[in-house]
């Protein structure tokens, strides 16, 4: 990734960090609880309207907007609020989340061939480790089932970076709002059938103010800001060069939560997050060799680079065709296509400059 692509996906993580704090508060207003089904639909409800009339569909199919509004939204949302309605600390529950760092790795080697580079799984299984420390200090404080659903809306969550990573859409924010219309009426419809009909209406009647803001800010930063700027480097770079990143999001998430609901991390939380931090350095802190997978504006730089290197090797070979190997200008093509120059063709290219 090149720095301005680095500093998006930091961005990303700062802002998906503080959603779990919003989110607790949102869900547990004064004491009270919003029915977390219908707290999604709020959320998701913003997030579509009014954008949709100002957004143009992204040039993917349906097919692929469904499944990203079922997987990465409704699906891990989901069921991340109704882990966390049932008790799940925000801090852990934005700690267990990033199991979809490792599955979405996993997955996108089986389904999209996409197989990590050394340093890249090095870095995954440092975070990884990073994880295991902290949920291991953890552990004994938190209910098995709010964990195991957390686990499955990691699941769902890097089921969508597949789909979002395979579509490729021009416009990240498009894909968002318009996955999102997915979600509100499944959603409302699945929280009628389980909180009640008296329940929802009543949450919705006395809908508190934080409740209200929570739902703004993870609409807007945690949505439309955070996904659309996460859907955009998925279309852009291998997803195992852009996921490490959401490593970051548990520090974030569990040191606002010490600050904001006093859940103090244990020294097995601050081992585990320095090891998270040296994961996603091992990472993705590395040269930009990596391209974005835009091919029409690839292919046409390359095609300029071989008319440029074809004119320098006809103009080398009119003047010294005795000191110019033939095949330089094209080696040299080869090499910068390739991101390198090998050492022979180098060696030749140095002789040839200083001539």
């Amino acid at each position: 990734m090149n720095t301005r692509h680095s500093a998006l996906a930091l961005l990303v993580a700062v802002l998906w960090g503080l959603n779990f704090v919003a989110i607790d508060l949102g869900l547990h207003p004064d004491g009270a609880e919003v029915p977390p089904l219908l707290f999604v639909a709020m959320r998701f409800t913003l997030v579509v309207v009014p954008c949709i009339f100002f957004i143009r569909k992204p040039d993917v199919g349906w097919k692929a907007i469904v499944g990203v509004g079922l997987l990465m939204s409704a699906g891990q949302f989901g069921l991340l609020y109704l882990a966390m309605a049932l008790g799940m600390p925000a801090g852990l529950a934005s700690l267990v989340l990033q199991a979809q760092v490792l599955l979405t790795v996993l997955l996108a080697a089986g389904f999209l061939g996409e197989r990590p580079s050394r340093r890249q799984f090095a870095g995954v299984v440092l975070g990884v480790a990073g994880l295991a420390v902290v949920a291991v200090g953890r552990s004994l404080v938190a209910p098995v089932l709010p964990l195991m659903i957390v686990l499955a809306a990691a699941l769902s969550w890097a089921a969508g970076n597949i789909v979002a990573r395979k579509a490729k859409a021009a416009s990240g924010l498009g894909l968002v709002v318009w996955s999102g219309a997915v979600v509100p009426l499944p959603l409302l419809g699945l929280s009628l059938l389980v909180d009640g009909p008296a329940a929802v209406a009543q949450a919705l009647v006395e809908v508190q103010p934080v409740t209200v803001l929570s739902a703004l800010y993870t609409a807007i930063f945690g949505s439309l800001v955070g996904y659309g700027i996460w859907n955009r480097l998925l279309g852009l770079y291998p997803s195992s060069a852009v996921v490490p990143f959401t490593l970051l999001v548990p520090v974030v998430g569990m040191t606002t939560a010490w600050l904001v609901l006093g859940e103090v991390p244990t020294p097995a939380e601050v081992t585990g997050g320095l090891l998270l931090l040296a994961g996603v350095a091992t990472a993705v802190l590395r040269p930009s060799s990596i391209r974005p997978w835009d091919f029409r504006a690839r292919d046409g730089r390359w095609r300029d680079r071989r008319q440029r290197a074809q004119r320098r090797g006809d103009v080398r070979g009119e003047g010294r065709a005795a000191d110019v190997p033939g095949d330089l200008a094209a080696a040299e093509l080869r090499a910068e296509e390739a991101g390198r120059l090998t050492p022979e063709d180098a060696a030749r290219g140095a002789g040839t400059r200083a001539d």
